[in-house]
């Protein structure tokens, strides 16, 4: 009969399954391992000492390794459409498909890494202080995933592509990126949020099946709908009169709406003023714009501009808020699974990297989303009373504990050493990792 910790670790193979069609048979076995390998490590996480667990019997050079992530012949693109489609029929089979996009930067060190540059660092910069970093800049768009415990949503990665220097701009990757995903996924409706960088590419992407979601800019020029034909001579106007920006057109509003709104999983009272118009600079098409108040006045006003004009006011709300999924992505990717650590510098090797450390991301979260609920729970400590919910660094420490238990189990002997004791052991030590 197969164990607790065989079972789950079957599961963790057969998460990775899906992505099989993606690779050669050679470049499937490193892939394996090499993302295993990458769930055990306890050092930095360069491809050497990822090596070190994947392959502890060293029955491949390393420069296998290597060659994996520099220059196999497997094609990102296929992995994140083989990714996308199977957590979208597991994780959200009915209903829209809520996706976020947002580009983040990769701290790196050497000035031959390949698609490298100096960028802004948004962490580190703030009002009129600006500070530029050098490493590799990537878009990236998540899946945002309620998780069975509530709380705050889940963005799962399921397309990285790096932006380089002089290349395509960011905002036309970011279109390209979201008409390509729309395609994988047919028949489903599709809601698309971004920061307000990306405005100016979401609102003319709208379709039938897909709605957009945006921050909208405070000084942006919005005016009324086309009005009708005069059929007079001359060209028809194509814009309504200019209503004025958002700001003044909140300090104008009268009628507000008391609605409660979902802000990352918890519920809070705001007051929205809704009004359909044009915002001529991007998008021909009336889309909605949504102002949203706290009733208390502590905090500033925010606008938010949706293409689709149906949607409740309340729904533009909540579902973008649900868009700070991604920023915790960003962070656990960086402080958990340390994707900026693997040392590849040539070629398509530092771009491949970065891409499966996020890929190991959501193909963690997913297989913790499998598990029993009694396997989800946490325990409080006494510095975290308050804690009710796993977070990634949990779902790692849980997966980690898998293997190192079956390794320990399989190659040791037993000693006087009790399981109690043993278990506890590689808990504490799954964590710290």
């Amino acid at each position: 009969m197969m164990s607790r910790d065989e079972d789950w670790q079957r599961r963790w193979m057969d998460g990775l399954g899906v992505l099989r069609q993606a690779f050669t048979l050679p470049g499937w076995n490193i892939f394996q391992a090499l993302l295993t390998g990458w769930v055990v490590c306890t050092g930095r996480r360069t491809i050497i000492g990822i090596y070190q667990q994947a392959d502890p019997e060293r029955s491949r050079a390393h420069d296998a390794y290597h060659r994996f992530v520099r220059c196999a012949t497997w094609v990102p693109e296929q992995v994140w459409r083989l990714l996308a489609q199977a957590l979208v029929a597991k994780l959200v089979p009915t209903g829209a498909i809520d996706l976020d996009t947002d580009d983040t930067l990769l701290h790196r060190t050497g000035r031959k890494v390949d698609g490298a540059g100096s960028w802004r660092d948004a962490v580190r910069s703030y009002g009129k202080r600006t500070v530029i970093a050098w490493g590799l800049n990537l878009l990236v768009v998540t899946l945002r995933i309620k998780p069975p415990w509530g709380g705050e949503p889940i963005g799962l990665p399921i397309w990285v592509a790096l932006h380089r220097k002089g290349g395509t701009k960011l905002t036309t990757m970011a279109e390209e990126a979201m008409n390509t995903i729309t395609a994988w996924l047919p028949n489903r409706h599709i809601r698309c949020c971004g920061d307000g960088a990306y405005a100016s590419i979401l609102m003319p992407m709208h379709s039938p099946r897909r709605t957009c979601i945006s921050r909208l800019r405070r000084d942006a020029a919005l005016y009324e709908r086309k009005p009708s034909s005069t059929g007079k001579r001359g060209r028809p106007r194509s814009r309504g009169t200019r209503i004025g920006n958002p700001v003044e057109i909140a300090k104008r509003a009268k009628s507000w709406t008391t609605a409660v709104v979902d802000m990352r999983g918890k519920s809070v009272t705001k007051l929205l003023h809704t009004r359909i118009v044009l915002w001529y600079a991007v998008s021909k098409q009336p889309v909605q714009l949504v102002i949203c108040r706290d009733p208390d006045g502590n905090e500033p006003d925010d606008f938010w501009v949706c293409s689709d004009i149906r949607l409740p006011a309340a729904e533009v709300v909540s579902v973008y808020a649900g868009r700070w999924s991604i920023e915790d992505t960003f962070r656990a990717t960086k402080q958990t699974v340390h994707v900026q650590h693997p040392q590849s510098w040539a070629g398509e090797g530092p771009a491949r990297a970065a891409m499966l450390g996020f890929l190991l991301y959501s193909l963690v979260w997913w297989w913790f989303l499998a598990l029993p609920r009694a396997a989800q729970r946490v325990e409080p400590t006494p510095w975290y009373t308050t804690k009710a919910t796993p977070s990634f660094a949990d779902a790692m420490a849980a997966l980690r504990s898998v293997f190192w238990r079956n390794r320990i189990y399989t190659n040791s002997a037993h000693g006087p050493i009790s399981d109690e004791i043993l278990n506890s052991m590689l808990d504490a030590l799954a964590r710290v990792a």
